[in-house]
Formats: C-alpha cells, structure tokens, sequence
C-alpha cells in the first residue's frame, strides 16, 4: 500500500509558504491507518521498547494506537498546564520563537526504554526536547517512528544516534 496516496498537500497552510502534509485522510480510512500502525508496532517490537511517548495532538494519534498494537505502556507528552499532576518541563526553540513541553513526574521509571512515536519529523526540535524530557527521567532511546519525513528542514543525519523509522519521506 503506498501511504502517500492518503496524505494531502495543504498548500499556504497554516501559513503563506507552508505546504502542510495533511495526515487526516490515512485517519479515514481504516485500511490505511491500519498498515501505518502495523509498520509503526513492528518497530517498536524490534527496540523492545518498555514505553512508547508522544507530543500532542496527532503524536497521540499513532501512539496510542501503536501502544495498544504492541501491548506497551503509553506516555503523554503535553504544553504547559495540561497535565493535572507534578510535571517536568522543557523549554526547546522553535524556528519562530521557543515552546515548553511536560511530562508527568514518574511516568518514565529509570531504565525504561522508550520510543518516541510522532506523526511528522520537520526541524526536529520536539522530538530533541521529548529526547531530553525522557532522559531527565533516566529513561533509554530505544527508537524513534516518524510517519513522514519531511527531509528539507533538517539536517540529513539528525537522531541517526537512534534506531529510527520514517515511512513516509518528502
């Protein structure tokens, strides 16, 4: 099945200049959604990952999803204040300003290994700050699952430290 027959080029979105890779028709077909959940789970039965972690939103999407295919242990990694309980913060940079991510305190035990599961690799400062959260933890990178790849806006070697999955690159 080749999942860019379901992923939609949204151009000048969310901003002029910005073709948006609009993720919510594989969503919509249970098939497709399927095959990319199935990819994603066989690469996390591969790290034998203990936890799997992701951003909001569409990180939960596929997580949770992927944590239920693979029997896993599923931690939410959320902005400020959205998370009820103690929490421990990052603050990371964006190309257009900085942003904090939290996870829960204790969520990741020590020596945990975890995957981080998102639905878009673009600069890769989410993914560098959930990196740094899970290590504050003294959890272990066991991998990390991209579905698509959006190759321009990072550096060619960025996490080549881990093992890692893109399925789809553009």
């Amino acid at each position: 099945m080749n999942l860019k027959d379901y992923i939609l080029n949204v151009e000048n979105f969310p901003i002029d200049g910005v073709g948006f890779k609009d993720v919510t028709p594989l969503l919509n077909d249970a098939k497709a959604f399927e095959f990319a959940i199935n990819q994603m789970a066989e690469f996390v039965i591969k790290t034998k990952a203990d936890v799997i972690v992701a951003p909001e939103a569409r990180g939960f999407l596929f997580a949770s999803a992927v944590a239920y295919a693979t029997k896993k242990r599923f931690v939410l990694i959320r902005k400020p204040g959205k998370l009820p309980r103690q929490v421990i913060s990052v603050k990371y940079d964006l190309e257009y300003g900085t942003n904090i991510l939290e996870l829960h305190k204790n969520d990741i035990k020590p020596s945990d290994k975890v995957v981080i599961v998102d639905d878009v690799l673009a600069t890769g400062g989410t993914t560098e700050a959930i990196i740094e959260l899970v290590e504050k933890e003294q959890g272990i990178i066991a991998g990390i699952s991209f579905l698509i790849d959006l190759e321009s806006l990072h550096q060619k070697e960025l996490f080549k430290q881990y093992p890692l999955q893109k399925i789809l690159k553009y």
